[in-house]
């Protein structure tokens, strides 16, 4: 049977005749005719011809190349391929910042999936967890990545094609900055802010010079370890903007001018440096004012992390009062049931060029949301090729303790490159047979199986629930989880039954990459710890207040235990700073089986 590469062409076609010889030579011709990054392929008797549009086409031909090679009949086919991509800029985003910093041998790994999948732009997402010179305090038990790091997993990205890009928020989300006495005084809200139900730390700065030349100075100081000319500065989720110390000046100024005026501020020394600077678009985005405000060389970036479907579904299961709280909040979900298109809205209006940015749904899931990251990136491309959008970053966060293994979005970094790379031809990918073949080398056909069923048992739990997965939210939040989030009893069975079947298949799984044990392992946990949630949540959904006593003293030897395999599993992928506060967020579901095991719950 022939071999269809991956990601699969635009153009592809592999008849019966005369195929190469063995030794058959390879000539290679530039081509500018050709679309950027794109390559046409002949191998017959006549040998290998490629030509190429530039230096990024020619290393995508000479891959095709291997692939087809692997084939058993390479030689007794014909093979044309002609191949270009969708999207200039196909970047994957990994988040660094929430507990979890990886190994460089991870991230060597990481490289190696990103290649594969034609990514050609490397993200990594920092708060605090990089070793600034004079700010020891913020990043000392963060097992921060050094100037050495960034250096060395720079070569090794353009070593295989890929530009290292510096991402470093410079607004919003630098609570763990905030959190220190010296820094206290830059927060919009010392006292921290409330929403969502509870009160929250500080993690907005206050939209001012100083502190614009503050985060100016970090990204003085990491920048220039990368050699690529492009740089994210975040700025997402300002949440506390307009309501401490700036509240004044958004009641005369407006809130969408205040915070582009921060924006402006430190994209603009790189702007004049030549560099291109993208920021998220999500407040930008809500504001009608600033659409001709975009100096040449900033890009919105338009993030939406949730599918149509998923999206229309909670809201249609939402009461009125979860509605009313999500708008208090500041998310009015209910204008997002069309995703990206709704998301871009006003841009789209404006004819503001911006990039599309969506999610593998790996965190706040244990095992991934396979079906809903799957159509949320197709969404994505499809509302990026309507309007032209030059880049495709897709992303991978690690809120709520980064509990998900590295192995879960190995997939959805696969497919997000896929569909960035040609969405025509890659949309309906067998995503499970790509990792069993590509990544995992697994000859049973077990683990990418495993990977793929595993993450869809958020979406057969029957609750839509956005950003998360109830097993998860059961682990951190235990009794707090309210009555509608929790599954129906017939749905946690069925949850439970393909759990441990796909824990048993993993037995007979030979993955012969270099990670393969690791990926087995940490999967197998990854199973144990949402069986463990199901059975927590199996009495509740039964109508009990909880487990009964013996019940609750079993879950909480089984959750020590877990908690402890989470740890090695930890630092088999990942350095140990941030791995305290990670296991930390168990303690709420261990007090509560403390409780319910002493008959006091």
């Amino acid at each position: 049977m022939p071999v269809t590469p991956f990601p699969r062409p635009r153009s592809f076609s592999a008849t019966p005749g005369a195929g190469p010889a063995p030794d058959a030579p390879v000539t290679a011709t530039l081509d500018p005719s050709l679309p950027g990054q794109g390559f046409r392929l002949d191998a017959s008797a006549d040998g290998i011809a490629i030509s190429h549009a530039d230096a990024a086409g020619l290393r995508y031909a000479l891959a095709t190349l291997d692939q087809l090679r692997a084939g058993p009949d390479f030689g007794d086919l014909v093979h044309h391929v002609a191949d270009h991509p969708d999207f200039h800029v196909r970047g994957f985003l990994l988040d660094i910042s929430r507990d979890r910093v990886p190994t460089r041998r991870t991230l060597a790994r990481w490289v190696q999936v990103l290649a594969l999948a034609r990514v050609n732009a490397f993200e990594l997402y920092t708060e605090h967890t990089f070793a600034f010179s004079g700010h020891e305090e913020v990043w000392r038990d963060a097992s921060p990545l050094t100037a050495d790091d960034v250096r060395w997993l720079d070569g090794v990205c353009a070593a295989h094609g890929i530009e290292l890009v510096c991402n470093q928020n410079t607004f919003g989300h630098v609570e763990r900055w905030l959190q220190h006495g010296g820094y206290a005084h830059r927060a919009e809200n010392e006292d921290g802010f409330t929403a969502w139900g509870r009160h929250h730390p500080p993690s907005t700065l206050e939209p001012t010079a100083d502190n614009a030349g503050f985060v100016t100075g970090l990204l003085e100081e990491v920048v220039p370890l990368f050699r690529t000319r492009r740089v994210n500065i975040g700025a997402d989720e300002p949440f506390e903007l307009g309501t401490g110390k700036s509240a004044a000046r958004v009641r005369e100024e407006g809130l969408g001018s205040v915070y582009f005026d921060h924006v402006e501020r430190v994209a603009g020394p790189w702007l004049e440096r030549g560099y291109a600077v993208e920021f998220w678009a999500d407040v930008f985005g809500d504001h009608p004012e600033l659409m001709g405000r975009v100096p040449a060389g900033a890009v919105p970036v338009v993030w939406q992390y949730d599918s149509p479907s998923l999206t229309a579904a909670a809201v249609d299961a939402a009461s009125p009062e979860q509605l009313g709280q999500w708008r208090a909040d500041g998310a009015d979900v209910t204008q997002l049931r069309d995703g990206f298109r709704d998301r871009a809205r006003l841009l789209l209006q404006a004819g503001v060029p911006f990039w599309v940015a969506p999610g593998a749904s790996n965190w706040n899931s244990l095992l991934g949301r396979f079906d809903n990251a799957v159509e949320n990136m197709v969404d994505a491309a499809e509302v990026g090729l309507e309007n032209s959008a030059q880049g495709y970053l897709n992303t991978s966060w690690g809120d709520g303790g980064h509990w998900d293994p590295p192995s879960v979005a190995f997939g959805p970094a696969l497919f997000g490159g896929a569909v960035s790379w040609c969405l025509q031809a890659n949309r309906d990918l067998d995503v499970a047979a790509v990792l069993d073949e590509h990544v995992l080398a697994d000859p049973t056909g077990t683990v990418g199986r495993v990977l793929v069923r595993t993450g869809r048992v958020c979406a057969d739990l029957g609750v839509p629930m956005l950003n998360a997965s109830p097993l998860h939210r059961a682990l951190q939040e235990a009794d707090e989880l309210a009555a509608p989030d929790v599954p129906a009893p017939e749905r946690l069975r069925e949850a439970l039954d393909v759990l441990a079947r796909c824990r048993e298949d993993l037995r007979a799984a030979d993955p012969a990459c270099a990670d393969g044990d690791v990926v087995v392992r940490e999967l197998t946990q990854a199973i144990r710890l949402a069986e463990l949630a199901a059975r927590y949540l199996l009495p509740r959904a039964e109508g009990a207040e909880g487990p009964d006593p013996a019940t609750a003293r079993a879950l909480l030897a089984e959750l020590d235990a877990l908690v402890q395999e989470q740890r090695a599993c930890w630092l088999l992928r990942a350095r140990p700073g941030g791995l305290d506060d990670s296991t930390a967020r168990f303690t709420a579901l261990r007090r509560a089986l403390v409780r319910a095991g002493s008959g006091t719950g």
